[in-house]
């Protein structure tokens, strides 16, 4: 569909207006998402470099210091206790760093003139961001396999059925998927790919370490345990260990009665969903009026 005004001179211009619908607007979202998904196969060393960062982490927390931490009602020293504890907040911890690369590759498209070619096609207004985020979430998903993979090989094992290990990985991704929408944001809030980078790692850190991830939560200031039993990538977390069997008895569901600790699962999904809908409503209104 296009719209025809008259230029200064006379002549009639075709200005390109967005389809609609709901078929439409998926259609042009998958276009988006294949184009960015074929750009990353041509560029390998992007998946590759992903890889390595998830896979040190692993090996430096499990051989470095998985000696020197203890989980509750498990012998001193178990690093096998304390590997099974740390599998799912390295899994989360992933996704969600995923949201840095994401936002700087849409201010690389920002920065290089891409969007505005795509804001001047007769196309959805939200398919270039949702083409972006799935596209990332593959690749999120490729990233989680292969370090599930090298979890198994160093010893980690899941102790549920295979649909609640499914189900545990399902919501590792949902939550990787609505953090890519804070990425993009971010990535159109910025000028230039560097920025966004910093600015999509710089809120992570805390947001990661602040949480049940990587120590039990029970050993932090009794300000910090509130903090942390609230965050979404708690919840998680939480979700994730129960859905693999990695629970503990000796570590408490809750210390300060939080009800995302309680029902982790459930909350997983509700912040998820929450953080999808706020952040994709402000991305693509950001989407709309920016400029490269």
């Amino acid at each position: 569909m296009t719209t025809v005004t008259e230029a200064a001179g006379g002549a009639p211009v075709r200005t390109p207006q967005p389809r609609g619908g709901f078929s439409r607007s998926v259609r042009d979202s998958l276009v988006v998402a294949k184009r960015n998904l074929i750009r990353m196969i041509r560029i390998p060393e992007v998946v590759i470099f992903g890889l390595i960062q998830p896979i040190m982490f692993v090996v430096l927390f499990t051989y470095v210091f998985g000696g020197s931490i203890n989980i509750p009602g498990a012998p001193v020293g178990d690093a096998q206790a304390y590997r099974e504890f740390l599998m799912a907040g390295i899994f989360a911890q992933t996704v969600t760093f995923a949201t840095a690369g994401a936002g700087a590759g849409i201010a690389d498209d920002m920065h290089k003139g891409l969007i505005d070619r795509f804001r001047s096609l007769p196309m959805s207004r939200g398919a270039v961001l949702t083409g972006r985020t799935l596209a990332d979430l593959v690749q999120t998903a490729l990233t989680l396999v292969v370090l599930a993979i090298v979890a198994l090989l160093i010893g980690w094992r899941t102790h549920e059925s295979l649909a609640e290990v499914l189900a545990g990985f399902a919501l590792l991704l949902l939550l990787g998927y609505a953090f890519s929408w804070i990425g993009a944001l971010i990535g159109l809030s910025v000028r230039t790919p560097e920025a966004a980078t910093s600015g999509g790692l710089i809120w992570l850190f805390p947001l990661t370490f602040i949480s049940n991830a990587f120590v039990p939560v029970n050993g932090m200031p009794a300000f910090l345990q509130h903090v942390a039993e609230w965050n979404p990538f708690s919840a998680t977390v939480a979700a994730a260990r129960e859905l693999f069997g990695n629970t503990s008895a000796g570590v408490p569901k809750s210390v300060t009665g939080a009800w995302p600790m309680e029902h982790p699962v459930v909350a997983s999904v509700i912040w998820s969903v929450l953080i999808i809908a706020v952040f994709r409503t402000l991305a693509v209104r950001k989407y709309r009026s920016a400029a490269a």
